[in-house]
């Protein structure tokens, strides 16, 4: 049985010191391949890399109820000022090991083994699907369109996302 695209809310959260609206490559791309995609666009932010903030941010993104999704892009390197994991983890009700995993797996083609210095990782809060990307827009790119893209459309097989974000609150 086909099932008809259903567009996902993603609000995009750009993690950095120094990126601003204009030279915020990555949000940009992001941005740009939701909405050639079909999605919506639910809200859009940067915040520096400061783990109150990303917090914060996040935090009223989950409560959120018309927001299905949450890209972040920065801060997941592992210098001293690289703090997204650890901002979400506190966060997420499950995480999504696999998410991670595959990501680096992708990346090893491109850039070998400068990909372990990712910490890229996803997860679940609130009935939200929160991603955290590297902060580049190479990264960001691969991310989208060779995971995202498919997995927060309905239509992919055997299974995706989307199918499951009626569940994510079952108790």
């Amino acid at each position: 049985m086909e099932h008809a695209f259903i567009p996902v809310n993603i609000a995009l959260l750009t993690i950095s010191d120094s990126r601003t609206a204009e030279n915020d490559t990555s949000g940009k791309v992001l941005r740009e391949r939701l909405l050639e995609a079909g999605h919506q666009l639910a809200d859009q932010q940067i915040v520096r890399d400061d783990i109150y903030q990303i917090r914060a941010t996040l935090s009223h993104w989950i409560t959120h109820p018309d927001i299905q999704a949450i890209i972040t892009t920065g801060g997941t390197g592992v210098t001293g000022r690289d703090g997204t994991p650890e901002a979400v983890q506190v966060l997420l009700d499950k995480e999504i090991v696999g998410f991670g995993e595959l990501f680096r797996q992708i990346s090893y083609q491109t850039i070998k083994t400068s990909t372990i210095q990712s910490r890229a990782i996803a997860g679940v809060a609130n009935g939200s699907y929160i991603f955290c990307l590297p902060g580049s827009s190479g990264a960001c790119k691969t991310a989208w369109d060779d995971i995202l893209k498919h997995q927060l459309d309905i239509r992919h097989r055997p299974c995706n996302f989307v199918e499951l974000m009626p569940r994510l609150l079952e108790k």
